[in-house]
């Protein structure tokens, strides 16, 4: 009987031991991945970059960036900086009433069914990478690492301004913040209102002396890929930048 009590507390103890080493064994296995293997997954707290604040006044009038604005796709290959790419988005979707939420671009309803990404590649400051631009705190979110200009390009056709840009903007949809209110016309207010805000970035381009032009030639579905759009967005727009 004796003997039989041993066996059994030893074969528990063998296999709490075997147990231990396993845990053991998965968990460093767990740090190392982490450790070592890219994540493609954001890491909000650590993502999160800082815009300075936008300037609401220049030496160009508006009548003056009106007659500048051209569409432009050839670059010069420097970079763009931290302050310019801060006003581009906040000249794209910003907000101009902390109280009512208002924005730079009008929207049926106020109910702003656009999203505004960068794709940086030859911003000074900031590494490349695809960030979304957080609208409300005016800050950009990191969605994605690494230079994806050139996957971009091949998704819009092979247009070379968006490889060769020191940025690309992207706007995208939500239908459905529109349609919920409007039916199937919310989609055509949509559309009408990322034509609004590409018309603010270029002229907020021409002010900045930089060039830009609006691209709808692409795929859908590659962009959305590329990206990592959730699925309810839908791109609209690229809008490569760069300093001519």
């Amino acid at each position: 009987m004796e003997n039989k009590t041993k066996k059994r507390i030893l074969m528990l103890i063998i296999i709490l031991a075997a147990a231990c080493i396993i845990f053991t064994v998965l968990f460093l296995l767990l740090n190392i991945k982490d450790k070592f293997m890219p994540n493609n997954e954001t890491n909000y707290e650590a993502e999160i970059i800082e815009l300075p604040d936008p300037k609401y006044d220049s030496e160009t009038s508006v009548e003056e960036a009106l007659l500048k604005r051209r569409s432009v796709r050839r670059y010069s290959g420097e970079p763009i900086t931290i302050p310019e790419a801060s006003q581009l988005l906040w000249a794209a979707q910003g907000i101009t009433d902390q109280t009512k939420g208002f924005r730079t671009a009008p929207s049926a309803g106020a109910l702003y069914p656009l999203e505004v990404y960068i794709v940086a590649g030859n911003v000074n400051g900031i590494q490349d990478g695809v960030y979304k631009y957080e609208i409300k705190e005016h800050k950009l979110r990191r969605i994605l690492a690494g230079d994806k200009r050139r996957e971009l390009c091949d998704a819009a056709l092979s247009q070379y301004s968006v490889k060769d840009a020191a940025a690309v903007i992207v706007f995208s949809a939500v239908y459905e913040r529109t349609t919920v209110k409007y039916g199937e016309k919310g989609v055509r207010y949509a559309n009408m209102e990322a034509g609004h805000a590409a018309q603010n970035v270029y002229l907020q381009a021409a002010s900045l002396d930089l060039g830009t032009v609006v691209i709808g030639a692409f795929d859908s579905e590659e962009i959305k890929k590329i990206l990592n759009m959730p699925e309810e967005e839908n791109p609209l727009y690229l809008m490569p930048v760069g300093r001519k």
